[in-house]
């Protein structure tokens, strides 16, 4: 018997290592839970249960393949060797196949397991898969892992001109095993369930990621462009959730796009175009976690930028996760985040430069916060977004450019749709007043809502400052 080990890619279709594993002849799936790794790597509660609630579709679509989902439990990915070990025993397992996954302590966990299941005779294989192109293979002319977009971006262009990821086929069914499959549990100790009314914004299972990508390459890629920057809007694809649990594949995201782009990745719908490019980003940030391993373990990707002196300041900390900051397009994405486990990406750099920039906060407090809450939380997109914007990151933006929360505001929810759906307590203020409401003169005080916690011109010129006095990179390594 041969054995796939899931981990984030819960779908039947398209899953490489699955499609590998199954024909080689009978095959069984198994899941970890790991409860105590999950914490310690700040899953939100709403991603934990919305894995959950994928895996009993995928048991079902499993069954009726005769294929057997079996549920075993390990604390921390620690014990992954010897709980794996055991099950291969228990089945007399031939082999075990994985879907690469990327970070220093899944890499770490996959080469312990491999080295247990080898010691016993079990042969371990790994796949690419939730990615176009194998870390280390899309590289500089130095040999060096890119660390601008644009010419990452440029070297896949034309990989994928020449060879295009295929998708991969579907099992077909087995003869029964006689194994049977375990109950998928639907709480995990230590993780809160969400509420129904966030569960009914994520429901389970590839049918309805399906449905997703299918009616946005239908009826809203070519607006993608012009449309998602707007919050209010539905302009975007709400696919993320099922990409970082991999019950959607990229492959199958980048052939909707291409179908209705003819093929195409640099002309054409410019829709089609701007949507790719969203997801070669997701691509580079997964490269850099493995050519710049510092990133998964909270450093900043730009050494020199250690040395900043990030504020401690808990109360503002606190109004800014608690949407209470008194700036409207704040507070409204923060509680957009709170109540749906989701935030529009304009909106995530918004809060995120007013967090680093105007708070001088520590970009770690407001990565951690996010992934406390996302329910499409991933290491590489979380960390690669906020060390963009706190200007720590790869291509980040220069500590200069600093966006203000107002004229973000004003641009791109300019009749204050989007804040009064979330701050229902400025619903009486006009399109002008509902932006700035200190500004608009009397009106302080409406509905208990609070003064802005921050000047942001001062504290704007007091993160130009605290940049400033950062030591060059060239004067690091002429110290080290």
């Amino acid at each position: 018997m041969h054995l796939i080990w899931l981990r984030t890619d819960l779908r039947l279709h398209d899953n490489t290592a699955l499609a590998a594993a199954s024909q080689r002849g009978p095959v069984a799936a198994v899941y970890l839970i790991t409860p105590e790794q999950w914490l310690a790597h700040d899953d939100a509660p709403c991603k934990v249960d919305f894995w959950l609630r994928n895996l009993q579709h995928l048991s079902q679509a499993l069954g009726n393949l005769n294929i057997p989902l079996l549920i075993r439990h390990a604390a921390t990915w620690d014990q992954a060797p010897t709980v794996l070990s055991q099950l291969c025993r228990e089945l007399s397992v031939e082999s075990v196949h994985v879907n690469e996954e990327y970070g220093i302590h899944e890499s770490r966990r996959d080469r312990a397991v491999a080295q247990a299941l080898e010691a016993d005779g079990v042969t371990f294989h790994s796949y690419l898969d939730q990615l176009f192109f194998q870390p280390g293979s899309v590289l500089t002319k130095t040999g060096t892992y890119f660390q601008v977009f644009s010419q990452f971006r440029k070297v896949c262009y034309s990989r994928l001109h020449s060879a295009l990821p295929r998708v991969v086929p579907t099992p077909k069914a087995q003869a029964e095993l006689g194994v049977k499959s375990d109950p998928v549990p639907t709480t995990v100790e230590g993780f809160q369930t969400p509420s129904e009314t966030l569960r009914a914004l994520w429901p389970a299972g590839e049918d309805e990621a399906r449905r997703r990508l299918d009616a946005f390459a239908d009826q809203q890629i070519s607006y993608y462009k012009d449309e998602r920057d707007f919050p209010a809007k539905p302009g975007t694809s709400q696919l993320s959730a099922y990409l970082a649990a991999g019950v959607v594949s990229p492959r199958q995201c980048l052939h909707a796009a291409l179908q209705t782009n003819r093929g195409e990745f640099e002309s054409g719908d410019i829709g089609a175009i701007t949507w790719i490019n969203e997801l070669l980003w997701r691509e580079f940030y997964k490269h850099i976690l493995v050519g710049y391993p510092r990133v998964s373990r909270h450093r900043a990707f730009r050494p020199e930028t250690e040395a900043l002196a990030w504020r401690k300041a808990p109360e503002d900390l606190a109004a800014w996760q608690q949407a209470r900051t008194g700036l409207p397009i704040i507070d409204a994405a923060m509680r957009q985040l709170l109540e749906t486990g989701w935030m529009h990406n304009r909106l995530r750099m918004v809060v995120a430069m007013f967090l680093t920039k105007n708070l001088l906060i520590d970009w770690r407090e407001g990565e951690r916060f996010f992934m406390r809450h996302l329910i499409d939380g991933d290491l590489a997109a979380n960390n690669g977004g906020w060390q963009w914007s706190s200007s720590t990151g790869t291509d980040s933006a220069p500590y200069f450019r600093i966006f203000s929360p107002l004229s973000q505001s004003e641009k791109f929810d300019g009749d204050g749709v989007f804040i009064k759906r979330w701050l229902p307590e400025l619903a009486a203020l006009n399109k002008k007043q509902v932006h700035n409401p200190e500004a608009a003169g009397g009106l302080f005080g409406v509905a208990d809502y609070p003064r802005a916690i921050v000047d942001l011109k001062q504290s704007r010129e007091r993160a130009l400052a605290a940049f400033r006095r950062l030591p060059s990179r060239q004067e690091m390594a002429e110290h080290e």
